[in-house]
């Protein structure tokens, strides 16, 4: 049984006549009705009464009758959706991103791409950095939000570059100030993310101070930022973090400017290779909002 032979069944039940049958099937009547008579015999069942004027649905022709209208329906809907998928307006997008993502550039985002693309189904992943560099790799997620050194395997797109303030525990003697000079972190200890990460944030925080005359001592190494919130509230040390982190409000910690300092990049990673159709979507909305 094939799909041509529900539409030629269809067709006569529609008209209850094989000639005007086939005519809005543009064939000739005798292979319809040698086609028809094929599905019959295929079924075992006769689907019309051919003895009547005019022709007549039998039993068994009226009960096949809604499911092969069902059957065609169905069809017609894979067709539709397959259609959608192969514009992006359907489908599956994994994420990824880190704290500074989703307090800068990512909410208004996906905002604007759920607006558009309702029916794609988003799952969002909150990772460092280098995790996503990993789940990008063997295709875990199809994009990520991150911090890091670009790398030649992955394309990138600078969404936002800020500076660097200092989170302090609110009871911090530097807390009184507003504006901070480097120089007087001298004797803090740091929190930093551990360098086995690979991030160039380390080794970036590690230089600045450094043409200060001085190295951070780092007390405790923390991957996300909501970690490194919580070890400044506990007094364990002080943390050089992005400047949109202010919005996180964190109770215990006050977050100050710097006079001298580098700004940090928030870069959108995708890999290199050809794109789902979804995601060259959510690219376009990305970096058009961006």
């Amino acid at each position: 049984m094939e799909l041509r032979h529900l539409r030629y069944f269809l067709a006569v039940a529609e008209t209850l006549n094989f000639s005007r049958a086939a005519e809005q099937l543009n064939m000739a009547q005798p292979p319809l009705s040698q086609q028809i008579q094929a599905l019959e015999k295929e079924l075992g069942v006769k689907l019309f009464d051919r003895n009547k004027r005019p022709l007549q649905l039998t039993y068994a022709g009226q009960a096949f009758l809604p499911e092969v209208n069902g059957v065609m329906a169905q069809v017609e809907r894979a067709r539709y959706i397959a259609q959608q998928a192969s514009r992006g307006e359907v489908g599956q997008l994994a994420i990824g991103f880190n704290s500074a993502a989703m307090q800068t550039a990512l909410p208004e985002i996906l905002k604007a791409f759920r607006q558009q693309f309702p029916l794609v189904n988003i799952r969002l992943c909150e990772l460092d950095s280098q995790i996503q560099l990993e789940q990008l790799s063997n295709g875990q997620i199809d994009c990520g939000f991150l911090h890091l050194q670009q790398r030649e395997q992955f394309n990138y797109h600078i969404l936002l570059k800020e500076p660097l303030v200092v989170a302090l525990p609110d009871y911090h003697p530097l807390a009184e100030q507003q504006i901070l000079d480097l120089n007087l972190l001298v004797d803090e200890t740091f929190i930093l993310p551990p360098p086995t990460m690979g991030q160039s944030f380390y080794y970036q925080v590690l230089s600045l101070c450094e043409t200060h005359g001085f190295t951070p001592k780092v007390i405790q190494e923390a991957r996300l930022l909501q970690t490194v919130l919580g070890l400044v509230v506990s007094g364990m040390g002080i943390a050089l973090v992005p400047e949109s982190i202010k919005k996180l409000q964190r109770t215990g910690v006050v977050y100050r400017h710097l006079e001298h300092t580098f700004e940090i990049e928030t870069l959108l990673a995708w890999r290199q290779e050809s794109l789902s159709p979804v995601l060259e979507r959510f690219l376009h909305v990305a970096l058009n909002d961006s």
